[in-house]
């Protein structure tokens, strides 16, 4: 095949929280799946790169190219929220067409198709501009989706002189799959919160744009959640669920060592036993929650690995490293896939974003004490504790010390739950089947990915 009519696939990400990563690892996985000649260009502003790539320059097929943050030389940051985020956003389009221009330049190859994160909205007309496929990929859950494609119709139902205060209790049963979820488990800027921000109004023109994208792909499996995969089914040209993807051998997490020994800990606790407690990369529980947690923690008895950030440990109760010592773990980064499938684990407190809740599926074992911050975590927490049955949430939402050891209690860790632990670790389990029959050869997220290897490079 000539070098100029070979594909030359073009790959926004987002560079911000957890997005990246696992785009770069589908992206990875097209590579290699790829029988015919191929080249990824993966375009990322310098430090998210690093991140990723380290000095794997390129990795495979998959070329990183640097393009602008948004952020000029001198400037001085006020504080405010997402500032960071709205000058990446501001700057985007440019940035990424300057960067396509000189991967097209130093390749010989024009772009044939555009892989973005489904926040770039703009990737829709850029791809109708050069006449190419677009194929977004949204990183969070199936239910967070449908709320940012029916935001219109949230805002007509809901939105009154009041916003929306005294309705956050109301239902969304008008909405297909939504029908045990809440107003108040929506994400910020959608019938509340700033709804003018730039980041607000980017995901409401994302919303608007996604049934232009020649495929919308998700880190998720149809049979998670039937009824709204085919809602969404029905107002997307493709809405393909190749998920979960870290049970295909693809998160870089995987091949990260243990330095912290948590797997070698895990292998001498008893089985379904051991409290594991993480709220991702981005948040930390305000002070109070610190020591209401550690405090449930101590006064369980149950043994414990904490992923906490290093610089935080000093907001800990004062004593509460030496008391539970021996018993208890707390580390600065634990690798996370690893312990969720290790049969010791016998419950998860997370913030509930959306990798965690598929990793805790994959794992099987460990049900989750949900306690989310924002975003999508409010509606995967519910889904996960009424529609799923995989877990308990905090009342009120924040952590106290009565409730989370509630919870351990009605999970089995520090007494008997009269059979909810046993529920929840059968409907994880149940999960966790599904999961992965869909990633089997004959599986729909196996037939989904081969359908996007197909668009991608068609």
């Amino acid at each position: 095949m000539p070098e100029t009519q070979k594909k030359h696939v073009a790959v926004l990400p987002f560079p911000f929280g957890t997005h990246a990563a696992p785009l770069l690892s589908i992206v990875r996985r097209l590579s290699s799946s790829s029988s015919a000649p191929a080249i990824f260009s993966f375009f990322c502003t310098p430090n998210t790169n690093a991140s990723l790539f380290g000095s794997s320059l390129p990795l495979g097929d998959v070329t990183p190219y640097e393009v602008w943050d948004g952020v000029s030389p001198g400037y001085t940051f006020s504080g405010k929220h997402q500032e960071d985020i709205e000058l990446f956003i501001q700057a985007a389009p440019y940035s990424f067409a300057e960067g396509m221009r000189a991967a097209e330049a130093k390749t010989g190859r024009k772009i044939t198709c555009i892989i973005s994160d489904a926040f770039l909205w703009f990737a829709a007309d850029m791809a109708r501009d050069l006449d190419v496929p677009w194929l977004a990929f949204w990183t969070a859950g199936p239910a967070a989706l449908t709320a940012h494609l029916h935001t219109d119709l949230l805002r007509e139902k809901l939105l009154g002189d009041r916003g929306v205060v005294g309705r956050e209790d109301e239902t969304l049963g008008f909405i297909p799959g939504m029908s045990k979820t809440s107003v108040r488990d929506l994400q910020e800027g959608v019938v509340f919160g700033n709804m003018e921000s730039k980041f607000s109004k980017m995901l409401h023109e994302m919303g608007k744009a996604l049934p232009r994208a020649t495929a919308v792909f998700i880190n998720c499996f149809e049979e998670l959640d039937p009824i709204i995969t085919a809602d969404l089914k029905s107002k997307l040209k493709e809405y393909l669920n190749i998920g979960p993807i870290n049970m295909m051998g693809t998160q870089v997490e995987a091949t990260v060592p243990d330095k912290t020994g948590c797997l070698e800990w895990l292998d001498g606790q008893r089985e379904a036993s051991v409290v594991y407690v993480s709220f991702g990369t981005v948040m930390v529980p305000p002070a109070k929650e610190l020591e209401e947690l550690a405090g449930a923690l101590e006064e369980s008895g149950a043994p414990f690995i904490w992923s906490l950030k290093e610089k935080v440990w000093g907001s800990l109760p004062v004593g509460f490293l030496e008391r539970t010592e021996g018993r208890g773990k707390v580390v600065g980064w634990a690798p996370q896939v690893g312990i969720l499938r290790h049969p010791s684990v016998g419950a998860f407190v997370t913030h509930c974003g959306w990798n965690s809740v598929l990793e805790s599926i994959v794992g099987g074992r460990a049900p989750m004490i949900c306690r989310p911050f924002f975003g999508d975590q409010r509606l995967n927490a519910r889904m996960m504790e009424v529609v799923w049955g995989m877990g308990a949430g905090m009342e009120g939402g924040v952590i106290s010390k009565k409730r989370l050891l509630s919870c351990l209690g009605e999970i089995g860790l520090v007494s008997d739950g009269g059979g909810k632990g046993r529920e929840m670790r059968d409907n994880l389990l149940s999960l966790r089947r599904r999961a992965q029959s869909s990633v089997s050869t004959d599986g729909t997220s196996s037939a989904n990915f081969r359908s996007l290897l197909t668009l991608a490079l068609s």
